[in-house]
């Protein structure tokens, strides 16, 4: 599945294409409660399509009011401020106090050659900076190996784009499910593999992909790279010391397994046995997830993704 940023993107280099005229409008500051991230992207047209988001609500409406009057970056960029009265959060419908500025600049045929650019690299796995000069609204791009958050200078922006985080987990179970359910929705891809097919063809959630095969080789051909993450919940070891010995000697940037104290420790003295480093074995996460208590099977879906998110935080995935 494509990100938004791809999506928003993708489609201002089809208006391009065509000739249209088209504006692109990032949330570049917020204050307070914000409905929508910083960084978050919408792409306008000058027959009023609207492609992403900023607040789901009246900002849109008032930004595509605006540009198509050449009331806003009629050429090249602005940097336009929403909730800045009382009065405004409660027409446009921002939570109480909450400000936003939007960044919104006016595209052309010479920004297509970039705008392909970053949509290549996000098709492709890859990071890639777009740094915009808030003069002239000159673009510059360069790769980078992790992204950083979105910088806001004088005259400069930074704001940087990468892939979607793919979760792949082995073992298609009840847990599976409930974590599936739950990433789906925190926007990773998910991907559910198991050699066994009578657990696969009963596995179904809307959004995720399906693997009947050896967890080496999915991990190998699938999940290796550096935006990948690894969690095995089967049980048995024949499946699940497959998927790590693969996952911990590759690029993934998490790798974890389900289990209690005792189990993850006898885990790792059979992993040494299969020739990983005990650096490698270092980089497993097990027992995995936050220590909260949890017992069901989505109270330890949510104790899994409650610790995927403290690592996001601390921008160590």
């Amino acid at each position: 599945m494509k990100t938004v940023d791809e999506i928003v993107f993708s489609a201002v280099l089809e208006w391009l294409g065509a000739g249209e005229t088209c504006w692109l409008c990032t949330i570049v500051k917020t204050v307070g409660a914000s409905p929508r991230p910083l960084g978050s992207l919408m792409g306008v047209s000058q027959q009023g399509e609207l492609i992403g988001s900023l607040s789901g609500g009246c900002i849109e409406d008032d930004l595509l009011e605006r540009v198509r009057a050449g009331e806003l970056a009629s050429d090249k960029v602005v940097v336009h401020p929403y909730g800045v009265t009382a009065e405004e959060n409660e027409r446009l419908g921002l939570p109480c106090g909450g400000r936003l500025e939007v960044l919104i600049e006016s595209l052309s045929e010479d920004h297509r050659e970039a705008i392909a650019e970053i949509v290549d690299a996000l098709q492709n796995r890859r990071c890639i900076r777009r740094q915009v000069n808030l003069v002239n609204g000159a673009w510059q791009l360069s790769p980078l190996a992790r992204i950083e958050s979105l910088h806001l200078g004088d005259n400069m922006l930074s704001q940087d784009f990468g892939p979607r985080l793919h979760l792949l987990l082995v073992g298609a179970n009840e847990l599976a499910r409930c974590i599936s359910e739950l990433a789906t929705a925190m926007d990773y891809a998910v991907t559910v593999c198991d050699p066994r097919r009578d657990r696969i063809d009963q596995f179904a959630v809307s959004g995720v992909a399906t693997v009947c095969a050896m967890p080496d080789d999915v991990v190998r051909e699938r999940a290796s790279d550096s935006h990948s993450l690894v969690i095995t919940l089967t049980h048995d070891p024949r499946i699940d010391d497959m998927a790590l010995m693969e996952a911990l000697q590759s690029e993934a940037c998490y790798v974890g397994a389900l289990g209690s104290e005792r189990t993850s420790a006898k885990r790792r003295e059979r992993l040494l046995l299969l020739d990983l480093s005990e650096a490698d074995i270092g980089r497993l996460h097990a027992p995995v997830g936050l220590p909260i208590g949890s017992k069901s099977a989505m109270e330890i879906a949510v104790a899994i993704m409650a610790e995927l998110v403290q690592l996001k935080a601390q921008r160590k995935i």
